[in-house]
């Protein structure tokens, strides 16, 4: 069983940064890949960014990639999404997922956070 918790989100203008994080409970948390997805008003929920066990092997949305990086501290339990040159379309729920083996498709993700909401503003 593995707990998250995410936190970092707010409101930013646009061209700025967030740092979102996600701490995780659960002793087997370093043998899971996460993910992060959001999910804007009134659409369905897409992928972000995907990052494997040890860290070493990342996927980026298209949308996202250049701007955003998904890292993970698995002596702290937690993994990072830095996020930088927000754009607008970038407002959504954001939320962390786990899953047993690396993956970009939500529905092979086991656990899942609540969620923090990002505001972009211009």
């Amino acid at each position: 069983q593995v707990q998250l918790v995410e936190s970092g989100g707010g409101l930013v203008q646009a061209g700025g940064s967030l740092n979102l994080s996600c701490a995780a409970s659960g002793r087997t948390f370093s043998s899971y890949a996460m993910g992060w997805f959001r999910q804007a008003p009134g659409k369905e929920r897409e992928f972000v960014a995907a990052i494997n066990w040890s860290g070493g092997v990342t996927s980026y949305a298209n949308s996202v990639k250049g701007r955003f990086t998904f890292s993970r501290d698995n002596a702290k339990n937690t993994v990072y999404l830095q996020m930088n040159s927000l754009k607008l379309e970038d407002t959504a729920d954001y939320y962390c997922a786990a899953a047993e083996r690396f993956t970009t498709y939500s529905s092979r993700y086991d656990y899942w956070g609540k969620g923090t909401q990002v505001t972009v503003s211009s």
